[in-house]
């Protein structure tokens, strides 16, 4: 309650819908030519400059997505703009404008929402990314953050996910499985503080994990990446749910199937040392942990040779006909294992 706010903070109420969006959005600056006119007016105007406007919006809400009892305000305002720049990504654009909507209860002065702005404000200058709007309104549930980002892309450049074919290769960026058991970090030592506040938590020596959770990158530098090898990939999607779930999606939309070799998963060694720390299988925190934010696509079999030794890439399988089904092909065994998707599920 407000009342309950130590004097140094600043209720809302002070400022009001119209002042605090002025005061949380007055210091960003803009970096694109297509933002043409933003913050301050009705709507904002962007001039697509003869590309195609690709767009895309994600809703994080308290209590589903993220734990504010670990989780800081900036580190919020930073992941819910990789997240949603992540999309853009997977479409092969290039992120250009964001859009914000925050509901929030009367328990955040405005301190908190300065945080999470200078969160948004970091990643928007990493990714030259333009603020151009958005809403604010009050919530009775707690914090509720939504984002709109819009790309642009010539329409020869974007890439959806309906394009495999079979003998496509398969190749995800980066490593997976970082973030869940990131994740389960936090969740641990959360539970062990609520249980005894006077417990500090242990947290030396996972920085990596961590970091791939509360603070995750969008691989917005992939498609430069790609166009330099000058390939362009025939289906692509992102690993926000668990790349299990991701693969199935490719499958639906390519009518295709997928064998995904599990000798070829890309695995960082703290990942798997965590995992086996707190008895989970580091494969299925692969395949079901989601919230990697890397690219999972398919490309040529003649585009093989130009990706091969590449560190940025890693070839986990390919495609093949629909009838021959979506299987994890394992270590050792050679066994074939029905891929299903146990990752995130929005309800």
């Amino acid at each position: 309650m407000l009342e309950d706010q130590s004097p140094e903070l600043t209720p809302i109420s002070k400022l009001g819908e119209f002042g605090l969006i002025k005061h949380l959005t007055d210091k960003f600056s803009f970096k694109n030519s297509s933002t043409e006119i933003s913050i301050g007016d009705d709507a904002a105007v962007i001039n697509p400059e003869g590309k195609k406007v690709v767009i895309s919006t994600d809703t994080l809400a308290e209590g589903v997505h993220f734990n504010l009892g670990y989780v800081p305000l900036k580190h919020l305002g930073y992941k819910s703009v990789v997240v949603n720049l992540s999309d853009i990504a997977a479409m092969n654009a290039v992120p250009t404008q964001l859009l914000v909507s925050l509901a929030v209860s009367n328990r955040f002065p405005v301190e908190a929402l300065e945080e999470i702005y200078y969160g948004i404000s970091l990643a928007c200058e990493k990714y030259k990314v333009d603020l151009i709007g958005g809403d604010t309104t009050s919530s009775q549930t707690g914090l509720v953050l939504t984002i709109t980002a819009i790309g642009l892309e010539n329409s020869e450049n974007i890439v959806q996910r309906n394009g495999a074919k079979p003998n496509d290769l398969l190749v995800v960026t980066g490593d997976l499985g970082g973030a869940y058991t990131g994740l389960q970090i936090l969740e641990r030592e959360h539970s062990v503080f609520l249980a005894d506040p006077n417990m500090q938590p242990e947290m030396e020596g996972y920085d990596y994990i961590l970091e791939r959770q509360l603070k995750p990158e969008a691989r917005t530098d992939i498609k430069q990446i790609l166009e330099d090898l000058k390939i362009k990939p025939t289906s692509m999607i992102d690993v926000s749910d668990g790349l299990a779930s991701e693969v199935l999606h490719l499958s639906e939309q390519s009518k295709v199937g997928f064998h995904v070799y599990e000798n070829k998963l890309p695995l960082d060694p703290l990942t798997i040392s965590t995992a086996d720390e707190l008895n989970l299988n580091p494969t299925m925190c692969a395949l079901n942990g989601g919230e990697d934010y890397e690219l999972l696509f398919t490309i040529s079999p003649t585009d093989f040779e130009k990706i091969k030794n590449n560190p940025d890439f890693t070839i986990i399988g390919h495609a093949v006909d629909l009838e021959q089904g979506n299987f994890l092909i394992a270590s050792g065994s050679n066994e074939l294992v029905k891929i299903t998707a146990q990752g995130w599920k929005a309800f």
